[in-house]
């Protein structure tokens, strides 16, 4: 995924469906300056990482 569509899925009012190596996780923030994302796992809410960017698939 590319930074830019990383901050439309931030921006939407609908909930988009992403995986970091296939665990579903909601983006929280994008770090475009590193090409990182903040994120949780949808059943871990409380275990928020930073990834690479490139590990995020839409879908």
């Amino acid at each position: 995924m590319d930074i830019q569509r990383a901050q439309e899925i931030i921006e939407s009012p609908t909930m988009i469906n992403v995986n970091y190596h296939g665990i579903p996780v909601y983006i929280q923030q994008v770090n475009s300056n590193e090409n990182t994302a903040n994120v949780f796992p949808l059943d871990e809410m409380d275990h928020e990482q930073e990834v690479d960017i490139n590990g995020l698939v839409e879908g």
